[in-house]
């Protein structure tokens, strides 16, 4: 029986591969040829277990993401199976496919949701998530001046973009929370935050927001005037963010209308509108779902199947 560890998955599942098989996956989504089963999440004392899972007959494959959060720390495992004979395929540390499958639907929602001319991003967060992000959009997006805020390794990660994309014209500079998304194009909030990061009055007329960073309906990162002046609100499965998304269950009645609330696969599959105008303010919701996390598992499976059919072919 196949297990792959982090450190075998960070090598066979990156950004560019990974972008349009999740993109394909919110498409199945939005046309019924995949399913999602939402996340539950069941405590004792201490100790809490959550699990969340998919169905992705095209792809082949069916499973679950189950994980542990004990003082703040997470750590995740996927069990997939095969939709054509029901029979386990493998299991998968999913540490490193939680971070890239993160980041790299942060890169298709601004692709699909922002302006574009947008280049400038400012990106809240400098922990695994942030990280992650600077590099997707970075080397997936048109986006060239990245205003980086955290509450440490701002100035590292700085200079790590800038050594690494400074020759393609991009530039990381260090930001504080409340100066940093005066016209900015894009924002992206990538933190443990309970409260909002800014205020959403100071948005620039034609923002994407994307809101990454809560999973919980306790905590959230963007504030009742963000969500009031958005012309769209995006979210990954409309059921799974009614439950979970703070930013939006801790909105105060009458903020937004859930019934226009709508979700990123049918905006892929042009079945909902995302940008109409340049003027719009965009915000794109995050919780994650598990279709993200079976689909990079079933691209990470395949792909080393394939490496050791080769090799024995060698």
């Amino acid at each position: 029986m196949i297990h792959l560890s982090d450190a075998q998955i960070d090598e066979l599942v990156h950004f560019d591969e990974a972008i349009p098989v999740l993109e394909e996956a919110f498409r199945a989504l939005a046309q019924r040829r995949a399913a999602v089963q939402r996340r539950v999440r069941t405590e004792a004392g201490a100790v809490k277990l959550s699990t969340l899972g998919a169905v992705l007959p095209d792809a082949g494959v069916t499973g679950a993401k189950v994980y542990t959060t004990i003082n703040g720390r997470f750590s995740f495992s996927i069990v997939l199976f095969s939709t054509l004979d029901g029979s386990l395929l493998a299991t998968l540390d999913a540490n490193a496919l939680t971070r890239i499958r993160t980041a790299a639907t942060t890169v298709i929602a601004v692709r699909a949701l922002a302006r574009a001319d947008a280049r400038t991003v400012a990106l809240y967060g400098t922990g695994v998530q942030g990280q992650a992000h600077a590099q997707a959009l970075a080397e997936h997006t048109g986006l060239r001046t990245f205003r980086i805020v955290g509450l440490e390794g701002v100035e590292a990660l700085c200079d790590r973009l800038n050594s690494r994309y400074g020759a393609r014209g991009i530039e990381a500079i260090p930001a504080d929370a409340a100066n940093a998304v005066r016209g900015a194009d894009v924002i992206v909030t990538a933190t443990r935050a309970t409260g909002a990061l800014f205020d959403g009055a100071a948005l620039a007329s034609g923002t994407l927001i994307a809101a990454i960073g809560s999973s919980l309906p306790t905590t959230r990162e963007l504030d009742d005037a963000t969500l009031s002046r958005a012309a769209r609100i995006v979210v990954e499965l409309r059921e799974q963010a009614r439950e979970e998304a703070g930013d939006l269950v801790q909105a105060a009645a009458g903020t937004f209308d859930w019934s226009e609330v709508v979700e990123l696969g049918d905006v892929l599959d042009v079945r909902a509108a995302g940008r109409v105008h340049a003027h719009d303010i965009i915000v794109y919701k995050a919780v994650g779902i598990g279709l993200q996390d079976i689909a990079l598992a079933g691209l990470a499976y395949r792909k080393h199947v394939a490496r050791h059919a080769a090799e024995r072919c060698a």
